[in-house]
């Protein structure tokens, strides 16, 4: 195992390295300075999308969502309160189906909100439906793939 981790800023997609012994001290983006652990879940564009996944040491967990869904927008809170509670772990993201159709699609979304786990950019995941916060964790927490 490397002796740091690659991490993607959501922020400006700018990757960077974390040596393991640093990951709890709140690191920031050598670019930006923006958060890259523990703060509200990753905003990802369809361009940006696959460079995400796949250039990310941590796990990476994905809402597919939409404005216009109402389970979606009643996760929206509970997703985001997930994210610092597993930070350092894995990395929390979202992904609006209605802006990037192209995306949901080759994945084969066919309802939402639905989770998709990646790591390093393969999919080893997936759940459908509507989740709170502690079963959300407990999802992420159950997978292969994550940093213990």
């Amino acid at each position: 195992m490397s002796s740091s981790l690659i991490i993607p800023c959501s922020a400006c997609g700018t990757l960077n390295r974390v040596p393991h012994d640093r990951i709890q001290d709140v690191p920031v983006c050598s670019d930006c300075r923006a958060h890259l652990l523990g703060g509200e879940p990753a905003i990802l564009t369809g361009g940006g999308f696959d460079r995400f996944l796949t250039r990310s040491d941590l796990l990476v967990v994905v809402d597919f969502w939409a404005p216009w869904c109402g389970p979606c927008r009643a996760m929206a809170p509970w997703f985001a309160a997930a994210a610092p509670r597993l930070a350092g772990r894995a990395l929390l993201a979202k992904l609006d189906t209605e802006q990037h159709p192209e995306v949901a699609e080759r994945l084969a979304i066919r309802s939402i909100p639905t989770l998709v786990a990646f790591d390093h950019g393969a999919e080893i995941a997936r759940n459908s439906g509507a989740m709170q916060s502690a079963q959300i964790v407990a999802w992420v927490e159950s997978l292969p793939g994550l940093r213990r």
